[in-house]
């Protein structure tokens, strides 16, 4: 080589010495030997020398490309392996250190109120049923003798999907598991069907519903818990034994008292709130709603496909969530589900 492809050489390799990133050196490449490049311009000009000077110059060319690519691939080694080790030290593993344990799992406290509650109620004879949290109209409100425009609609019927059922209004987001006792009775009624006598019908619905409510003891999205008992002779007087042995058994004592206050529900007649007061710890002497009751009114005894004349019995509503922040001592619902891991565990 030349003085000329010498001082090109030279020039190269401190280009590509200076390069910090890989494409920093791909620019510095393109101005030697890329097809605008230093290289290219000169093999260009080869054609305007003699036959003899065109080889001679065409050699020692060749030769100073040969050293660029060689510089070229001697940095793109050195900046690949440079980026490599500084990778492995970021992700260096210390040996040394404790191995990670894997915790055992553990049901939520709201399934282990689940849980014991069907528990419960399967040992008094209840079935257990389960049905769709999106609902129809009729189903959530209509056939529970909550007619559209009724005032007792106004907080419950509060959120809807995109889509129409049959009767032309949006399904719903179920804002209790009422609709699954109508359901169930349905088809006690068609699994029965031709028989002189029916059956009675035990069955607990529960589930997730959904209501427009969040604060420390509400939360848009809630658990509930419906219970049914239908037949020719069951009475109030049934309702309250059937309740209060649930409670006892639920919270493990009989220091328990019960009262059943008069209210109003669409779906029954007459009506009662049900409020527990323990009789000793840290709630005692409070009286503390727990749910809802009634004997079940003659208008969803017919929509259940059954005669009110002949079918009378009672229906219940509770809040599992409710039942679990009073059996564990949590004063605040949305702890539940925000999924702190810490106060999980505690109910492991």
């Amino acid at each position: 080589m030349n003085s000329e492809l010498d001082t090109l050489v030279g020039s190269a390799r401190e280009a590509f010495a200076a390069a910090a990133t890989p494409a920093q050196l791909e620019d510095a490449k393109a101005r030697f030997i890329g097809k605008a490049g230093r290289i290219t311009e000169l093999m260009k000009g080869l054609g305007a020398l003699a036959p003899e000077d065109k080889k001679l110059r065409g050699a020692a060319i060749n030769q100073a490309k040969q050293a660029i690519e060689e510089a070229l691939n001697a940095r793109r080694k050195a900046l690949a392996d440079a980026e490599l080790e500084a990778q492995l030290r970021a992700e260096a593993l210390d040996v040394t250190l404790p191995g990670r344990r894997r915790e055992p799992g553990g049901l939520h406290p709201v399934s282990l109120t689940l849980e014991r509650i069907e528990q419960i109620f399967a040992s008094m004879g209840f079935d257990v049923a389960d049905g769709p949290e999106i609902e129809t109209d009729w189903h959530s409100f209509t056939s529970l003798n909550n007619p559209p425009n009724h005032p007792a609609r106004s907080m419950q019927d509060t959120f809807y999907v995109d889509i129409d059922g049959e009767d032309g209004i949006p399904y719903n987001l179920r804002p209790h598991t009422s609709p699954m006792q109508v359901r169930y009775a349905q088809a006690h009624v068609k699994k029965h069907a031709g028989r002189a006598e029916l059956p009675e019908i035990r069955v607990i619905a529960p589930g997730r519903t959904y209501r427009v409510d969040s604060d420390a003891t509400h939360s848009p999205m809630f658990h509930q818990c419906e219970g049914l008992w239908l037949g020719e002779n069951v009475s109030f007087k049934d309702l309250k034994v059937v309740f209060t042995d649930f409670c006892r058994t639920f919270f493990e004592t009989d220091d328990l008292a019960l009262r059943f206050r008069p209210s109003f529900f669409p779906f029954t007649e007459p009506s009662a709130e049900i409020d527990i007061q323990f009789q000793s710890g840290p709630l005692a002497g409070r009286w503390l709603e727990v749910a809802g009751s009634g004997q079940v009114h003659p208008a969803v005894v017919r929509n259940m496909g059954l005669d009110p004349e002949r079918t009378i019995g009672f229906a219940f509503g509770m809040g599992p969530d409710r039942l679990t922040m009073l059996r564990y001592g949590v004063n605040d619902l949305r702890l539940f589900f925000e999924g702190d891991i810490r106060f999980l565990r505690q109910f492991r």
